[in-house]
């Protein structure tokens, strides 16, 4: 077993530079630890917290996400169908415009309720998640 220095984290649910850092050559003698088997999961970016919602909330982004997934894999017939360039591009467009909409109901939803109760149970460090999450939105 390597030193708790050598440890680095991988998880399926986080494409982080770090845990693509553990797959490079030079990263050869690090041991690769997933968060189902890191004690601390402090190196997890996925919180493993489970949000509750209601069936009409639910059924709004999936039905979203739906859209989105269509929009893509069309995408990928016009590429290999050989579609023009700019009627790929202005379709990419229409996707991320679709994406980022999700987005924002996502994360107005997750302020109006998540933030909203913790904040009144006195966890004030969701608000440096909130940011968090912001900056990574806006990137």
């Amino acid at each position: 077993m390597a030193d708790e220095q050598n440890k680095k984290h991988s998880c399926c649910c986080c494409e982080d530079e770090e845990a693509r850092d553990a797959t490079n050559e030079a990263s050869k003698d690090i041991e690769t630890i997933s968060c189902e088997d890191d004690a601390n999961n402090d190196s997890c970016c996925c919180s493993k917290k489970t949000t509750e919602r209601s069936k009409e909330e639910y059924t709004r982004l999936i039905n979203r996400l739906s859209r989105i997934e269509g929009q893509i894999r069309g995408l990928k017939k016009m590429l290999e169908d050989g579609a023009y360039c700019n009627d790929i591009l202005i379709q990419s467009s229409a996707a991320t415009s679709a994406l980022n909409s999700f987005n924002k109901d996502l994360l107005s939803s997750h302020i109006h309720h998540c933030v909203v109760r913790d904040i009144k149970l006195g966890k004030t460090e969701v608000v440096d998640e909130l940011m968090d999450t912001i900056q990574r939105l806006m990137k």
